[in-house]
């Protein structure tokens, strides 16, 4: 059964700049205005969020791209968004002494620092979701009540937004060999969208995660 959203929660501006801007880069500028204008999201066309915009618009876009394109578009979308978004908080967000010091340090302890911090701005990317994580032993981030995929049903996880902007924050400060996988996604009726991190070694393994 499909949750109603919280139409007064706040999500980040990039979980929307950056799918306009991947959009753009595989439909076009005009392609993108039109789908926004649809939405009754045209302003951003021309002049991108500064703030934190209700989350409902993103979950919209994130929505009614879903049901436009095949699946496998939708996930390269969306995890381009993803890895611009993880971009721009390497650039602009995450101090570059802080980065220069975890990756200094050894990975298990860096990872460490690394979640809590990430937990601390939760509310940013998570909006109305509970946003959790955990070693079992290995490192798995949990969000429930995901915002970005309350209305899609999918046969498979296509939460590739978080998974791609999850992985390059942590290739870039902890361990270039990290792969995220998304092992189970609120799309296909699971309790929550979880992501594993796993050396990417073992991508075989989580892959037959995905299936069990």
């Amino acid at each position: 059964m499909q949750v109603a959203l919280n139409s007064q929660a706040l999500i980040g501006p990039n979980a929307l700049i950056q799918m306009v801007e991947a959009l753009r880069i595989v439909w076009g500028p005009q392609e993108t205005r039109a789908l926004l204008g649809s939405l009754g999201l045209g302003h951003y066309a021309d002049t991108p969020p500064q703030r934190m915009l209700p989350q409902e618009e993103v979950a919209a876009l994130h929505a009614r791209l879903h049901g436009l394109v095949d699946t496998q578009t939708f996930k390269a979308i969306t995890r381009e968004a993803g890895l611009r978004t993880a971009d721009y908080l390497l650039a602009n967000r995450i101090p570059r002494p802080v980065q220069w010091v975890l990756k200094r340090l050894p990975d298990a302890i860096a990872a460490r620092v690394l979640c809590r911090a990430i937990a601390r701005h939760a509310w940013t990317f998570a909006g109305s979701g509970n946003f959790s994580y955990a070693w079992t032993p290995r490192l798995v981030f949990r969000l429930r009540g995901n915002p970005l995929c309350k209305r899609i049903a999918s046969d498979v996880p296509v939460c590739d937004y978080y998974a791609a902007t999850f992985e390059r924050i942590f290739r870039t400060i902890v361990n270039d060999n990290w792969r995220v996988v998304e092992l189970q996604c609120e799309a296909n009726g699971a309790l929550m969208c979880e992501f594993g991190f796993y050396p990417r070694n073992e991508l075989a393994s989580a892959a037959q995660h995905q299936e069990v």
